[in-house]
């Protein structure tokens, strides 16, 4: 991405790759409990709910937050955290550490690419990333799913993050762990497309037109403009992946099957379900990734600085 390092010079693909997985993981501390919210709301109405579900019903971000902190304590905001920050350490790593070279590689090496070649490169890390992260992202919006109240008649599915990966491997196999890898495949192209080229390409016009230098309020800016683009385009697309990864064996014939039973069932707009608190997230989220990714990339680097003398 635009913008140099410490003292100017260029991080190596190891410090980016590291500096995204830190990053992710501090953004997902901070913004876990709006993502739980939206994996309850975009469920919502999946099922035929019970008298005790539907007197639960949940409505708006803040009132699902408020239910669940009430009918199920503050840790239920946390549920599915381990598996969460699993994801990130793999999932962004890959996406967003590797950004950079992808670009450069389609581009041959050019310091000026091309919006077409910023696309395929964010194409290509967030299908990279599908491949090795999709069984954390099945485990952690199974545990965002579960209720610890009995609702239909069912108890909870998982007791433990690793309890979730065993028991989805032996009741499910192992390709249940990879379960909507092609509705997640999808979204991430969407999702790294929208995110990682529009803070590209924000932050280089901040940059180019001297409205801010290369800092927390540009970046701040950037990661905001990023996460309201990634919403509007990617929420159709993360409702069905939530819903499919979260469903039963057999519920669902494909991430397309779910999509048609949602239209069919629930209306168009049941794609849209979520859309605040998927605002909130991932608006949060870009900007608290975004700045620490850029402050971690940069701390790294003066440390690495720091040590060159007494090598």
């Amino acid at each position: 991405m635009v913008g140099g390092g410490s003292a100017d010079l260029a991080p190596s693909v190891a410090v980016k790759v590291f500096s995204a997985g830190a990053a992710g993981c501090v953004a997902d501390l901070v913004t876990f409990p709006l993502d739980t919210a939206k994996v309850r709301l975009q469920i919502q109405g999946e099922s035929k709910p019970s008298l005790e579900a539907q007197r639960m019903k949940f409505r708006g971000v803040f009132g699902t937050i408020f239910t669940m902190v009430k009918t199920e304590g503050p840790r239920s905001l946390y549920s599915g955290l381990v598996a969460g920050l699993h994801r990130q350490m793999s999932f962004a790593s890959v996406r967003i550490g590797l950004y950079d070279s992808m670009k450069q590689f389609y581009s041959r090496g050019s310091e000026s690419a091309g919006i077409g070649t910023r696309i395929m490169a964010g194409c290509t890390t967030g299908a990279m990333a599908v491949t090795f992260a999709q069984p954390t992202d099945v485990v952690k919006i199974r545990f965002q799913a579960q209720s610890r109240l009995l609702e239909s008649g069912s108890v909870k599915r998982y007791s433990s993050t690793f309890d979730a990966y065993r028991a989805i491997a032996r009741d499910e196999g192992v390709r249940g762990l990879w379960k909507g890898a092609l509705p997640n495949i999808t979204r991430n192209a969407i999702v790294n497309c929208s995110e990682l080229v529009t803070y590209d390409i924000i932050k280089e016009l901040i940059l180019k037109n001297k409205l801010m230098t290369d800092n927390m309020p540009c970046h701040f800016v950037a990661g905001f403009a990023a996460g309201f683009c990634t919403t509007i385009v990617a929420s159709p697309v993360d409702v069905v992946k939530t819903r499919f990864m979260n469903s039963m064996p057999g519920k669902y014939s494909g991430a397309m099957n779910c999509a048609l039973t949602m239209l069919m069932k629930e209306g168009p707009t049941a794609f849209y379900k979520g859309f605040v608190p998927s605002f909130l997230r991932l608006g949060s989220w870009n900007i608290v990734m975004f700045v620490s990714f850029e402050q971690i990339k940069r701390g790294v680097m003066r440390f690495q600085q720091s040590m060159e003398p007494s090598l």
